[in-house]
């Protein structure tokens, strides 16, 4: 593992990102940006905010150092988070080669959809990067509360302890709390699924479901999550922590959530497309409900919720009957 390199990068320009910006610069340490777009960049160095996402976070210029040259970053910093859309990791790291003794920490919460591969698979696989090397930052957590600087709760999950310390110190501060977990694989599938189900919490929104069925709803669908994640990888993991549970409630829930939005827009009748194109941000369920729809058929699993959520997106199931259906028969 690599110890003589401090400094830690962040890929990526979006509102995670700048909140992850935050976090680091304001705990006091020093953070390289990597930006793709150079006229981006050179704007935040100048203006020391990021135009287009979280524009009240103020950058402190003495410990973020802004960059459009990603190998520069990735050969400098010992630690690597990644924050770009899943649907953009393959085009961002493409051409550049990825120290192998760095850590890779994904941010991502999503799947590579080229691939259909989870974000320590798709490292392992495509860039030789040893699962043990890698780390996932789950929540619950909201990039608009950390630029508000509401407190907040995050989960760093690694296959050892001692590598989601590392990153764990990098990221407490003041607002920010943050445990670690050892359960890589399953912090990974649940921050993929809690997606699938904030879609659906979205549609059910859209349609005119109240709370009381979005509280049956969200109780069903960790149980479904659970299901899921003893089927991929058995362990006696607690999914009543935050890292499971705790994330998925504050995404089903929250008006922050492009989940919840995506789904709450096909709910009032916009069709997948027209729903996309208005959206300024990515949801990542939609890619993430091909995956866990595919393996947990694999596996013949009853997952009635993140199925529902499949058919409406994939199979351009009515919503309102697709849900009349789910709340009469396979919610309990």
């Amino acid at each position: 593992m690599h110890t003589e390199k401090k400094s830690i990068g962040i890929i990526g320009s979006g509102s995670w990102a700048t909140a992850l910006i935050k976090m680091i610069s304001d705990a006091g340490h020093t953070v390289h940006w990597w930006i793709r777009n150079p006229e981006k960049a050179n704007y935040i160095q100048t203006h020391l905010h990021n135009p287009d996402y979280l524009s009240s976070v103020e950058i402190h210029s003495e410990k973020v150092i802004v960059s459009n040259d990603l190998q520069f970053v990735l050969n400098q910093c010992g630690i690597i988070i990644l924050a770009v859309p899943s649907a953009f990791i393959h085009q961002s790291v493409d051409g550049v080669v990825l120290p192998k003794e760095n850590i890779y920490v994904s941010a991502i919460k999503g799947i590579e959809p080229n691939t259909n591969l989870v974000m320590a698979k798709y490292l392992e696989k495509n860039h030789g990067i040893p699962t043990d090397q890698v780390a996932i930052i789950t929540g619950p957590c909201h990039a608009e509360e950390v630029a508000a600087e509401k407190l907040s709760y995050l989960t760093v999950a690694a296959n050892t302890l001692d590598v989601a310390q590392i990153v764990k110190g990098y990221l407490e501060g003041e607002f920010i709390r943050v445990w670690c977990s050892a359960d890589l694989i399953g912090a990974e599938y649940s921050a993929v699924m809690k997606n699938i189900y904030a879609i659906g919490a979205g549609i059910a929104h859209g349609l005119g479901y109240g709370d009381n069925f979005l509280a049956l709803y969200t109780s069903c669908a960790i149980r479904e999550m659970k299901v899921f994640l003893q089927a991929i990888d058995p362990s006696d993991r607690d999914v009543d922590e935050a890292a499971y549970l705790g994330d998925l409630l504050v995404t089903c829930y929250s008006q922050f959530s492009r989940n919840r939005t995506f789904g709450n827009m096909l709910g009032k009748g916009y069709s997948v497309k027209a729903a996309q194109l208005e959206m300024n941000m990515v949801a990542e369920g939609y890619y993430a409900s091909n995956l866990i729809y595919n393996k947990s058929a694999k596996r013949d699993l009853q997952l009635p919720i993140a199925d529902a959520v499949y058919r409406v997106i994939y199979e351009n199931a009515n919503a309102k009957k697709t849900f009349k259906v789910l709340s009469d028969h396979n919610l309990h």
